[in-house]
């Protein structure tokens, strides 16, 4: 791997993964966009191709490390009583277009003849065959939405781009802002860990893994 760009790099997981990218690569071999830093809006098309058409490749790794558990500003849903189409429609935008809109612009980025990784956090939560709880609807249908389009990618750009790994993420549940409301009960890992797991992960992937949903120490995650 010789450069690397991570999109979310000021959330906590996405600083920890250009910290770790940076101490692997060096500083100057990553690139870090976020909408705080760069105004890079997943909401907004003309941003992502604006950020994205700026820079030159190619680079090895992209890895979009965005989230968001709170649509329209309502908590993850308990039940359908609380369902409400706006917080569907943003969660939809931020975890689920946002990343494939990503990887729209971002596909001449990466290099056709070795091996290139574009991966996006998703959540174990968007897996239907693990769904064992409920409730949580709108983040986890955008996350199940969000596997589907990645794994869709996956085989279009292989065709194309025959070396490159296409991935969905679970990083587990990381000590971060995103998470400090909802963790319950749930393990944590500090943010440095989840970096160092899920760049541990990509390391171990190929072509043959591409399309994937891979959880963080590497096991594959049921749809």
């Amino acid at each position: 791997m010789e450069r690397a760009l991570v999109i979310g790099a000021s959330g906590g997981i996405g600083t920890a993964l250009c910290a770790a990218l940076a101490d692997r690569l060096g500083p100057g071999a990553v690139t870090a966009l976020s909408r705080r830093d760069d105004g890079l809006d997943l909401t907004d098309e003309a941003s992502i191709a604006q950020a994205l058409g700026a820079l030159s490749g190619p680079f090895d790794l992209i890895l979009v490390a965005t989230g968001m558990l709170d649509g329209a500003g309502q908590p993850p849903e308990k039940t359908l009583k609380v369902l409400a189409p706006e917080a569907l429609a943003h969660q939809f935008a931020v975890n689920a277009v946002g990343p494939l809109l990503v990887l729209k612009h971002a596909v001449r980025l990466m290099p056709r003849e070795r091996r290139a990784v574009f991966a996006a956090l998703s959540a174990r939560v968007g897996s239907i065959g693990d769904n064992r709880l409920g409730g949580w609807y709108s983040y986890r249908m955008a996350k199940a939405a969000l596997n589907q389009g990645l794994h869709t990618a996956a085989i279009e750009l292989a065709r194309s781009h025959p070396h490159a790994v296409c991935v969905a993420l679970h990083p587990g549940t990381v000590a971060t802002r995103f998470t400090a409301e909802y963790a319950g009960r749930h393990r944590t890992v500090a943010p440095a860990e989840a970096a160092s797991n899920l760049l541990a992960v990509i390391d171990g992937l190929g072509p043959e893994q591409t399309g994937g949903f891979f959880d963080w120490s590497g096991q594959r995650v049921p749809w």
